[in-house]
């Protein structure tokens, strides 16, 4: 009885990982959760790649840390630790260590020992949701104030595809801003002022746009819409306009779309992308 009158145990942790350390420090939470009369303390290190390291945590913590749980892919850290761990007498746990052994003995392979693969999965989902974000604010022209942080511009007249092109990048982690070009008004002066090779234009054969038009205006007459939205000489006047101010822009790259897959469009504006990160596109 005199022990459950005791105050709350306080414990020490070091979380030692090669990555963020929110694994280790997660599962050591859940664990602490069923010690109702215990309170746990967290010290994090993260990105843990040599021993020096891991011999400055030891002599950092041998003194006042009750508890060092690590998550570590690295075998050879993994037994630094382990060994320092004997040496110091301070109790360690491997989270990972036996857990990739089990598994690679069930699967028949090797683990890829990559340090953070956890982190960077949630980083590359995250990044998505922002591009889609970012994608959905700057659709059909809007919020041109921002659009200098777009990874990607499309522009071009109507019914040329921009906002699916646009919503498919986005899947990919790009940012893209989609500006429609109006016959007979201003372009956005925002266009000028950022990196012109951001910019993708699109452009369709006359007869392609006058049928993709028609369905469209099929729809618009049943709410009531009369104009001259698929005439013959709209398309061809809307079209030429376009061409000629894509061809006075010698940065932007322009892509005809006719009877083309998104996918393939999506893919060609991609591959441009990388070779331009990787120093190889010719300005």
């Amino acid at each position: 009885m005199k022990e459950l009158l005791k105050s709350n145990k306080k414990v020490k942790i070091a979380i030692v990982s090669d990555g963020t350390g929110e694994t280790a420090t997660a599962v050591s939470r859940a664990i602490m959760a069923q010690f109702k009369k215990a309170e746990a303390y967290f010290t994090r290190f993260k990105n843990i790649r040599t021993d020096q390291q891991i011999e400055s945590i030891f002599n950092r913590v041998e003194s006042n840390h009750d508890l060092i749980l690590y998550t570590v892919v690295n075998k050879k850290l993994r037994e630094k630790i382990s060994a320092l761990s004997r040496k110091n007498h301070i109790r360690t746990i491997d989270l990972l260590g036996p857990s990739l052994t089990a598994f690679s003995n069930l699967l028949d392979q090797e683990p890829d020992l990559r340090p953070g693969c956890l982190h960077e999965v949630n980083e590359e989902y995250f990044k998505r949701v922002r591009a889609m974000e970012y994608t959905l604010n700057h659709d059909d022209g809007r919020n041109l104030e921002t659009i200098h942080l777009a990874d990607i511009i499309l522009v071009g007249i109507s019914r040329t595809s921009k906002t699916p092109l646009s919503i498919y990048l986005s899947q990919h982690g790009k940012k893209v801003a989609n500006i429609p070009f109006v016959h007979g008004s201003n372009l956005p002066t925002q266009l000028e002022e950022i990196d012109q090779r951001k910019i993708f234009a699109l452009t369709i054969d006359p007869e392609s746009l006058k049928e993709i038009r028609k369905k469209r205006l099929d729809r618009l007459k049943a709410s009531g819409y009369h104009g001259h939205y698929a005439d013959d000489s709209k398309v061809l006047n809307e079209l030429e306009w376009a061409n000629s101010i894509y061809k006075k822009n010698k940065k932007w790259v322009t892509f005809n779309i006719t009877n083309k897959a998104l996918e393939d469009t999506a893919s060609e504006i991609l591959k441009i992308l990388q070779m331009r990160e990787r120093n190889i596109f010719l300005n």
